[in-house]
């Protein structure tokens, strides 16, 4: 039996502020795409309280900047990167060019062709988010995309040192500072000062999410992030100590950003609410986490592992740690997340900033139909096909009947003329 020994708000509240979020965001979208960059300049203002001369920073902005991080601090940026580098390389080496000759005379292929141009959102109004900057510039460049630019806003009234740093590191060949859905809008769209982009990618707030989904099919997305979502699986075997500050680590995010405990132990699940009120007096992020576990946080006590199995399915988290006697058993009967944590020896920190695998992770429950942002998010696959004229007349038999049922004459004719003109040659032979 699953019982709810905590919830977080209503579905009918959380749909309340979606439809908010949606109705500002179809506004700003709608007059950047009529204003352009007066319009983003309009609301940099009036967001982030930002108006430069130019939202492009120079080569020797970038060069002052990266001037200013100290030796250890781009170290640190350096391995974080490589490891994302490492790890993106082998997905890419994974995916395969494919030709075969499917029956004599028929070549069937595909090529994974890069994405042209890639616009990469890196937030960083309230934290200073530079590991996104690794999950998406990196990834792309692995990816092979021709032109990377990158948005990031500006942080304390100032490009942040650290994050324009790690674009640059990255391989970004533009970066702009500007943020929020005119930042989106501006790489999607395009505007006098931005060349538009074929795709964006990135995570943000549930402003940034909603401009992406807005403007999914004029452009291309990785998938929908944000805003943050974590969900800790544990068992007896795991204490309180450990499910409170892996809760909080993830609700500090935001003040919507959901944190959920999923057990088989009701004393651990009382434990940990109680030892999460502990860490909140002393946590200097406090009134976001605590924010976020108030109106959003929820502690799901189950019977058993596998009624553990559904209710994970069913929350389809962005983030699951999963802290059991036997995490593998997770591994192998899960289906639904964003990316897995198993063990108390790793957690959703190592992977939002340093051990190689993306943080860019569906949230909203989009993990039920798409994993993260990968290499293969950059890539297009397409299919092409080669025939022989003496087989051609022969497919072209086959393919000229299916037409006729579907009632198609101008597929059947394309099919009809090489019957007349291939299966001729063939008959001459």
């Amino acid at each position: 039996m699953v019982r709810f020994l905590k919830n977080g708000i209503s579905a009918e509240q959380d749909a309340a502020d979606v439809e908010k979020v949606r109705n500002t965001v179809e506004g700003i979208l709608a007059d950047i795409g009529k204003r352009g960059d007066t319009a983003v300049r309009e609301y940099s203002q009036k967001f982030d309280n930002w108006n430069p001369t130019n939202f492009r920073l120079s080569k020797g902005e970038i060069e002052d900047l990266v001037r200013q991080l100290g030796s250890d601090v781009v170290a640190d940026i350096k391995f974080a990167q490589t490891q994302i580098r490492n790890f993106a390389q082998i997905q890419r080496d994974a995916l395969k060019d494919v030709e075969v000759e499917t029956m004599p005379g028929v070549t069937l292929g595909h090529k994974n062709i890069p994405v042209n141009s890639v616009g990469c959102y890196v937030p960083g109004g309230k934290y200073p988010l530079v590991a996104s900057a690794h999950m998406s510039v990196v990834t792309a460049r692995v990816a092979g995309v021709k032109r990377i630019i990158a948005c990031a806003p500006p942080y304390q009234g100032r490009p942040h040192p650290a994050i324009v740093g790690a674009i640059h590191l990255a391989g970004a060949d533009d970066i702009y500072t500007v943020g929020g859905v005119q930042a989106i809008g501006a790489m999607a769209l395009g505007t006098a000062t931005v060349s538009a982009c074929d795709m964006i990618a990135g995570p943000g707030n549930a402003f940034v999410a909603e401009a992406k989904r807005q403007l999914s099919g004029r452009v291309g997305i990785d998938l929908f992030a944000g805003p943050t979502e974590t969900l800790v699986i544990a068992d007896e075997t795991c204490d309180a100590e450990m499910c409170a500050t892996d809760l909080l680590g993830q609700a500090e995010h935001g003040p919507n950003s959901p944190a959920i405990l999923l057990t088989n132990s009701e004393k651990l699940a009382r434990e940990t609410m109680a030892e999460i009120d502990v860490q909140l007096k002393t946590l200097p992020t406090a009134p976001i986490a605590g924010q976020a576990w108030r109106d959003y946080g929820q502690v799901i006590v189950c019977d058993t592992y596998e009624e553990m199995i559904v209710e994970a399915d069913r929350i389809a988290s962005e983030h699951v740690q999963v802290m059991t006697r036997d995490p593998d058993y997770f591994l192998k009967n899960m289906t639904n997340y964003g990316a897995l944590f198993l063990g108390q020896e790793t957690n959703v920190s190592y992977g939002d900033k340093v051990i190689g695998t993306n943080h860019t992770l569906p949230t909203r429950k989009a993990a039920r139909y798409t994993g993260g942002l990968w290499v293969g998010k950059f890539l297009k696959t397409c299919t092409y096909q080669k025939v022989k004229p003496e087989v051609s007349a022969m497919i072209g038999e086959y393919c000229s009947r299916l037409c006729a049922i579907e009632g198609f004459a101008g597929h059947k004719a394309q099919a009809d003329l090489r019957v007349k003109r291939y299966g001729k040659k063939k008959a001459a032979a």
